[in-house]
């Protein structure tokens, strides 16, 4: 399914204020694409997601799947949190049924499809135990296959590996791929990493510091699997720090009133990586349209 966000404004109340959160913001993903989102702390990319999930309303402007508006929560937008939020009463197989019960699956179709999305995740041995037996990369493997099982036409990912290890996040980053080109849901991936954005993306939406529009979009059309030390990567890593280390630097400033300097924004433009079919998609102006 198609994700479009038209022309979207969002804010906050807080401390007695309004916080704008998003101004005038427009995007699409295409059908079945993996786009990542990166950005500055607090510049809305959790909001983001909330409002693809359904779990807020913008203020002004239309976010539509599939060409419809976003009314609230569906079936077909599941969402993975940083957290993995298993149930601890329930076990590993019991946490990937229970939204198939909520979604109303007979007992026998829950227990396949469920053991069906465990195998994808490779906790085939682990369907009876219980959360607190679990690794953090096992917890997430569990919240992947429960978000899968429902067989959404959306996934939206909000770090999901964070909190993971160096080598439990390369893993769990390549069952991703895997199940993402079997299935080819479309994915709105959320993360701080720009070499994890580079490595799964189809594009890679830069944010603005808040009010957050989009800063910039880097195609990366390089094959799968892509190797870390690819020129091409690396350059592509290079222009998105460029332009994330400046919105950083204005979020500082705006902090503690004064200049601060970040290492990666040294460089007012980036240079250009090699290749011109790898050539940077949008404008920098706000509220464009990707």
């Amino acid at each position: 399914m198609q994700v479009e966000f038209r022309r979207v404004f969002k804010s906050f109340r807080h401390n007695g204020g309004t916080v704008e959160v998003l101004q005038d913001l427009s995007l699409t993903v295409a059908a079945g694409e993996f786009v990542c989102l990166v950005g500055p702390t607090g510049c809305g990319k959790s909001t983001i997601i909330h409002l693809i999930a359904g779990l807020e309303r913008p203020d002004r402007g239309q976010v539509l799947v599939d060409g419809k508006p976003v009314t609230g929560p569906d079936p077909s937008r599941s969402v993975v949190f940083q957290d993995a939020a298993l149930f601890p009463w329930l076990t590993v197989q019991g946490n990937v049924e229970f939204g198939l019960r909520m979604a109303g699956l007979d007992g026998r179709k829950r227990r396949e499809r469920a053991l069906e999305y465990l195998r994808l995740v490779h906790l085939s041995r682990f369907t009876h135990a219980y959360p607190h037996q679990l690794s953090g990369g096992m917890k997430q493997r569990v919240a992947i296959a429960r978000a899968l099982a429902l067989q959404p036409a959306v996934l939206l990912m909000d770090e999901p590996f964070a909190a993971l290890d160096a080598q439990t996040r390369a893993v769990l980053q390549n069952e991703l791929l895997e199940i993402w080109a079997l299935a080819r849901p479309t994915i709105f991936f959320v993360t701080h990493n720009v070499r994890e954005a580079t490595g799964l993306a189809d594009r890679v939406y830069v944010a603005s510091s808040r009010p957050s529009q989009l800063r910039d979009v880097e195609r990366i059309s390089l094959p799968r699997p892509r190797h870390a030390e690819d020129p091409a990567l690396l350059a592509h890593q290079h222009r998105i720090l460029g332009f994330l280390g400046e919105e950083i630097e204005k979020v500082l400033r705006d902090e503690l009133g004064e200049q601060v300097h970040f290492p990666e924004a040294q460089h007012e433009t980036p240079p250009a990586r090699p290749g011109a079919s790898e050539g940077r998609t949008g404008e920098h102006r706000r509220g464009m349209h990707i």
